[in-house]
């Protein structure tokens, strides 16, 4: 299984680089400024906005940029985002089902961990199907991280997703956090998940004094992380997480059922094969649907019919 293909569609149109401009990671966005760490060193921090010959380009947390003007990073100073570089992947969603609008979450992220608590709030399988899915389809990795472990004796949730290989890890207040430490360490990894679940407090153990982190590592507005904000922070041992606000809706207008099976080496061949207009649900809406030929594939089908099923039904959750 690999994550899918990011969109190609093009971003920007190619301008000239500005021989004076240093590389740069965008980790924080408020009103119009951007704060971005050079090189993607945490301590080289500077404020940005961007250039006129940008337009309206959307340029959010994980970009790559190329900035010019004054990098000192001194009170006060400004430089210019004049570049975003492609994105090697794009976490997107849209506010519902019927939204035509898409919303880039972070870009450039390796993966992606679905902040789940298995109990206050209660866990709802919908919105990880779903979480998957954008990841899948944006390119990023999907790993199932739950919470509060604590406060329940025994949970069959995780079983939820078998046959999907879906990676799963525990971040309770009473769980180590060395296994996750390592699957984050020296890779930009985005975070999401519903208000309450945690994930707070998860990024206060994985980043020492993080709201402290945060004001500075932004540099941006007033340096506070709300619930309205995404932001970037550095892990002690190389790596970044990207702390995103409380998941109250998300939409996969921008999705077709087509880029989940890609996302599926085993199977992504087989459709070539389905007619036209298959949902890959198979009978009785598609009968003719060929992963229903692919011998011993019975489970793993099964399972990511369930995420197709998540895609199509809109459901509350």
């Amino acid at each position: 299984m690999r994550p899918g293909k990011a969109s190609s569609r093009p971003r920007t149109k190619t301008r000239p680089q500005h021989a004076d401009a240093e590389a740069a990671m965008v980790v924080a966005v408020d009103r119009g400024r951007w704060g971005c760490v050079l090189d993607g060193d945490a301590d080289r921090r500077i404020v940005a906005m961007r250039a006129r010959e940008l337009g309206r380009t959307p340029i959010v947390v994980g970009d790559q940029v190329d900035v010019v003007g004054d990098l000192t990073g001194k009170p006060d100073s400004l430089a210019r985002i004049v570049r975003v570089s492609e994105r090697s992947t794009v976490l997107r969603r849209t506010a519902d089902d019927t939204d035509p609008f898409e919303r880039i979450v972070v870009a450039n992220a390796q993966q992606l961990f679905i902040v789940v608590a298995l109990a206050d709030p209660p866990p709802r399988t919908g919105f990880v199907e779903r979480a998957m899915v954008a990841a899948y389809a944006g390119g990023l990795e999907p790993i199932l991280v739950l919470t509060k472990r604590d406060l329940v004796a025994e949970s069959e949730f995780a079983s939820a997703f078998d046959g999907l290989e879906l990676k799963i890890l525990y971040a309770g207040i009473d769980d180590p956090m060395e296994p996750v430490l390592e699957i984050l360490n020296d890779r930009l990894t985005a975070l999401i998940g519903h208000s309450g679940v945690g994930k707070s407090t998860m990024v206060n153990r994985l980043v020492p004094d993080a709201y402290r982190a945060v004001g500075e590592v932004s540099g941006v507005g007033k340096g506070k992380h709300t619930s309205t904000q995404s932001v970037a922070l550095p892990l002690p041992e190389g790596g970044w997480v990207i702390d995103t606000p409380g998941v109250r809706s998300f939409g996969l207008a921008h999705i077709t059922p087509d880029d989940v099976i890609a996302s599926f080496t085993d199977l992504a061949g087989a459709i070539e094969d389905c007619p036209r207009g298959c949902t890959h649900l198979g009978p009785p809406a598609d009968p003719e649907c060929a992963l229903d030929q692919l011998p011993g594939t019975e489970r793993r089908v099964a399972a990511i019919r369930t995420l197709l099923t998540a895609l199509i039904a809109n459901d509350a959750w």
